[in-house]
């Protein structure tokens, strides 16, 4: 492993970028994006830089062009290497990211070069954003401690609400144990407190105790897709949980 990048931040903890020759088991010449555990935030196949490799991004994606063919305006909270937003260069995109670092690696080693990516808390910038302005809006943000619950919360959802048009949607990436992990089934029951469409995907199961990505989407139309063009994702339905609120503690830039 050779490390391109290394820097400490005493808020928002250690960011690398690294070279390895083989991620999970494949090899190659992939560059990472990464925390202080080394756990991947974001790759670049050196030898295939227009490839997507991680199969969320690919079935985010998918969702998009197959619920809404025609959309045209998206809101993206993390930005990452600038996987998603990069292939909506067709679009109208905002990205809000809240660590100026990432903003400047995702240039630097990744070649995210659009000009829309606007540094600070998604949450509050979105907050600033006209109502029904928008087709999507996007959740893709981890910090070491995982997504921040501020982005999981019945008014935050209730705020995505207002800011999507009335055929619009929220779609997010979040990282847990499917079915069996509480949080999620707490997201998923606070989403369905406030879209009337509610959609969960998992990767299939390796261990009862892995985690791995999850995505879910509300919506305020019925959700369509490929399961085929899903990247292996596969639908699910969580337990009902708890619903998630504001924690007056909890950091915002």
């Amino acid at each position: 492993m050779q490390v391109l990048y290394e820097e400490e931040d005493e808020v928002r903890g250690k960011l690398m970028v690294y070279e390895t020759a083989q991620l999970d088991g494949e090899f190659g010449r992939y560059r990472v994006l990464a925390f202080s555990d080394g756990a991947a935030q974001g790759v670049l196949d050196l030898d295939d830089p227009e490839s997507i490799v991680f199969e969320y991004p690919r079935a985010i994606l998918h969702l998009m062009d197959t619920y809404l063919p025609d959309y045209s305006e998206a809101y993206v909270i993390g930005l990452g290497i600038g996987t998603i937003p990069a292939r909506l260069q067709d679009k109208r995109v905002k990205v809000a990211e809240i660590d100026p670092r990432v903003k400047e690696v995702s240039r630097r080693y990744f070649g995210y070069s659009a000009t829309n990516v606007e540094v600070g808390d998604g949450r509050n910038m979105l907050e600033k954003e006209p109502n029904l302005a928008y087709d999507y809006v996007v959740l893709d943000a981890f910090t070491e401690k995982d997504t921040p619950l501020h982005l999981l919360s019945e008014p935050f959802f209730m705020l995505c609400r207002d800011k999507l048009n009335e055929r619009g949607a929220l779609i997010m990436n979040l990282f847990g144990r499917g079915s069996s992990d509480n949080l999620i089934r707490a997201v998923h029951t606070t989403l369905q407190s406030v879209f009337p469409y509610t959609c969960c995907f998992e990767l299939p199961q390796t261990g009862a105790a892995d985690k791995r990505n999850i995505l879910l989407m509300g919506a305020q139309q019925p959700i369509r897709y490929r399961e085929k063009e899903m990247a292996g994702f596969v639908a699910f339905k969580p337990e009902e949980g708890y619903i998630i609120q504001d924690r007056e503690d909890e950091y915002r830039l």
